[in-house]
């Protein structure tokens, strides 16, 4: 499957949750998708440093991208806040 088609198919995943992210101020960007199907986002807004975006990303952002594009193989979120 071409990158396109895949990034095109997050896109969509990350849509659904899209929402839920605006609604408290924040966002998910798409960084890079590379070669071996690892992802890179990046949380915006409210999302890059908040101290539950590690939950938001693994019960939301992480399980919706999964679940609609098995071929990645990895998620790095490159700001994603710790506590």
């Amino acid at each position: 499957m071409k990158k396109e088609e895949i990034t095109l198919r997050v896109e969509t995943a990350l849509d659904s949750i899209r929402p839920y992210l605006e609604a408290d101020g924040g966002n998910v960007r798409i960084l890079d998708l590379d070669s071996n199907n690892i992802l890179k986002l990046e949380f915006v807004g409210a999302c890059g440093n908040c101290p539950m975006s590690t939950m938001t990303f693994k019960a939301g952002v992480e399980e919706a991208i999964k679940r609609a594009v098995p071929e990645i193989k990895s998620i790095e979120v490159v700001n994603l806040a710790t506590v």
